[in-house]
């Protein structure tokens, strides 16, 4: 993980210069780089596009927000809430996989990539959802969510098997293919 060197260096002022608590050192403090999070720059009007054409894209003030990468990856897996999952997970005639996930939740972030891989290789074979146990508690209580991310596979509308935590795909895999 690189680091960025951050200086600070005592105010001076033509008062306080004089006075024996102020030092004329620096403190050098070396900070941890975060590379989790991007910002996008807004649309801007063809005068601002046209002075922040050299402008470095780490300063962007106010018109840039920051966005998380990990929300980006999971698009292709749909959501499911208590008003869709009798219809789309315990009605399907295919095995289904459903994660239970929470946006907050680091290892939920770390496999949506895996479920995302495994919902374009399976299609055809295998449903894949995703239920957000802060907007639905209801489905993660009734199936014993204790800890997330969960996966549950689910097949003619029973409960086949869970994985707890964030596991590499070939346990998922393996755990599919019992099912298929």
């Amino acid at each position: 993980m690189a680091a960025a060197a951050l200086t600070f260096s005592p105010i001076t002022a033509a008062a306080a210069a004089s006075s024996s608590l102020v030092s004329d050192r620096s403190i050098c403090i070396r900070l941890p780089e975060f590379r989790g999070l991007k910002i996008k720059p807004r649309a801007a009007s063809a005068t601002q596009a046209s002075r922040s054409v050299s402008r470095d894209p780490r300063r962007l003030g106010r018109g840039g927000r920051v966005v998380c990468e990990a929300q980006e990856t999971a698009v292709d897996v749909p959501s499911v809430k208590d008003d869709t999952w009798q219809s789309l997970v315990l009605d399907c005639k295919l095995p289904v996989l459903v994660e239970f996930w929470a946006p907050w939740c680091g290892p939920c972030r770390m496999i949506f990539p895996i479920i995302e891989e495994l919902s374009k290789q399976y299609a055809g074979k295998l449903k894949c959802f995703k239920v957000n146990t802060d907007e639905s508690p209801s489905i993660a209580t009734r199936y014993g969510i204790r800890s997330i991310p969960t996966v549950m596979i689910f097949k003619g509308g029973e409960k086949k098997d869970a994985v707890i935590g964030a596991v590499p795909k070939s346990t998922l895999t393996t755990c599919i293919e019992k099912f298929l």
